[in-house]
């Protein structure tokens, strides 16, 4: 996975030697997964979450990352969970801050990008059960990333 929210790119090249290695991709359209997502094919590429036009539109309307937890059952139970003690043996001081953040500030939008993250997860686990047709895609993406190769 290389999940960095469009136009925050980080990941440099370790994805594209991951490729090498047959790894489908999950990622955003930025920095070398725009590259990499050119050469295996789009099929082969798990896309998800906002173009940086997208993102730069709802940073100028004004985020509210707190609509998306209200708005989403299953994003909301996530964030319940690591506020209630649930990843910190009932501890809910530990990710306070996290959860804060998240909120109220989310500076990398993952809440806005939970529901298309989920979704092409469902994607993921669908291709998985078809072992014969993972593997082809794996392949593809070993063939098509030697171009990466130095």
């Amino acid at each position: 996975e290389q999940i960095s929210q469009a136009g925050k790119e980080a990941s440099g090249t370790g994805n594209m030697k991951f490729a090498l290695n047959g790894a489908m991709t999950v990622g955003t359209l930025d920095g070398a997964n725009v590259e990499i997502r050119e050469r295996v094919g789009a099929e082969n590429f798990f896309l998800f979450g906002m173009t940086v036009d997208e993102v730069d539109a709802l940073y100028a309307e004004g985020y509210q990352p707190r609509k998306y937890y209200e708005a989403d059952p299953r994003l909301k139970a996530a964030i319940d969970m690591v506020a209630d003690g649930t990843f910190s043996n009932g501890d809910k001081g530990t990710y306070q801050d996290l959860v804060n953040d998240w909120l109220n500030k989310d500076w990398f939008m993952t809440l806005a990008d939970f529901h298309a993250y989920t979704e092409i997860q469902s994607d993921i686990e669908a291709l998985y059960a078809q072992p014969l047709e993972w593997n082809r895609k794996a392949l593809i993406n070993v063939a098509n990333s030697g171009y990466f190769s130095s």
